[in-house]
């Protein structure tokens, strides 16, 4: 029963969201010197049950849309198919997901401030209408774009916000209709740019996801970025986002990371190249996407690597 429910939500992908979150909490850690415990596990619980009941929805969906019923992406790569799964089961185990998300995510609001209610319902939004409503985001050339942003640079912005002091980044205040907010600008953007491997490595996940499945898109009429620039055009998007994501190091430096550790980050483009290669010679779920998955963790497990080595770094000189 576990494995199928590990399955169902596809428990392997979660490095997607708790990643991103890890990276927002250490960059806190370093730039604020802050850390929160109770907003760690109210948002470490939201967005882990949110993150598996998008997931489990959108295996659903799949499977309730689905016009080609055979082969390895309906057969065996969703659960509810392969393990013959009732769907009244699958309908209580979203519902139980979706309950706990939301529950813990409302404390973690009252805990915080209105800017967390905010951007968390505009997260859970873009969740549901990733895989739900008239034209899922999924099935759209804009499922890219929105998990790239939303999963890598939201999640690592929140993961962040919850830890600093008021004022440090957004300060929102709302008082008799009116709306006041102020912006650190600059503290947003060098966020953002720490957030770019992030934002690529998962953007190139569903990238890589797209590419594998476009004959079978076109089949069950999802119409995903590759499927409208092509395959060849979608393979120089995917090779050219990881060289992209090497920018950061920048960023990282700003944050006083030693050259050192940078050199060490520049070292992981000798396994991300060869999958990068490995990929662009076959591009199949069963055999290539998963290369996708160890790009992204490559490139942001090292930087937190990193980031955990500057905060000792500090801590023995402080």
């Amino acid at each position: 029963m576990l494995s199928r429910y590990l399955q169902l939500v596809e428990i392997k992908t979660k490095t997607a969201s708790m990643i991103p979150f890890a990276i927002g909490t250490l960059y806190a850690l370093i730039r604020f010197d802050t850390f929160e415990l109770d907003h760690f596990f109210m948002m470490f619980i939201s967005l882990l049950c949110f993150d598996m009941a998008t997931t489990a929805i959108n295996n659903y969906y799949d499977y309730k849309k689905a016009v080609k019923k055979h082969g390895y992406g309906y057969e065996v790569h969703n659960a509810i198919v392969k393990y013959g799964m009732k769907e009244g089961t699958v309908v209580l185990i979203i519902a139980a997901l979706l309950i706990m998300a939301i529950g813990t995510g409302v404390l973690l609001y009252l805990s915080t401030d209105l800017l967390i209610l905010l951007l968390g319902g505009l997260s859970f939004l873009v969740g549901f209408l990733y895989s739900l409503g008239p034209i899922p985001i999924s099935r759209m050339p804009l499922g890219e774009i929105f998990s790239g942003l939303f999963m890598g640079f939201v999640i690592i912005f929140i993961a962040a916000y919850v830890h600093a002091e008021p004022g440090q980044l957004i300060d929102v205040l709302y008082n008799k209709g009116i709306l006041d907010v102020h912006i650190n600008i600059l503290e947003v953007i060098l966020i953002f740019w720490v957030s770019i491997p992030a934002i690529m490595g998962i953007a190139n996940i569903m990238l890589a996801n797209n590419i594998s499945d476009m004959e079978d898109d076109i089949e069950n009429r999802r119409y995903t970025l590759p499927v409208y620039i092509g395959k060849r055009n979608a393979l120089l998007l995917f090779r050219y986002a990881y060289v992209f994501s090497y920018f950061d190091l920048i960023a990282l430096y700003m944050l006083g990371v030693h050259p050192f550790l940078l050199l060490l980050l520049l070292l992981t483009f000798i396994p991300v190249h060869r999958n990068i290669k490995a990929f662009e010679a076959l591009q199949t779920k069963k055999d290539t996407f998963v290369l996708a998955v160890r790009n992204f963790v490559i490139l942001n497990v090292s930087r937190i690597i990193v980031l955990v080595l500057t905060l000792l770094v500090q801590a023995w000189f402080s």
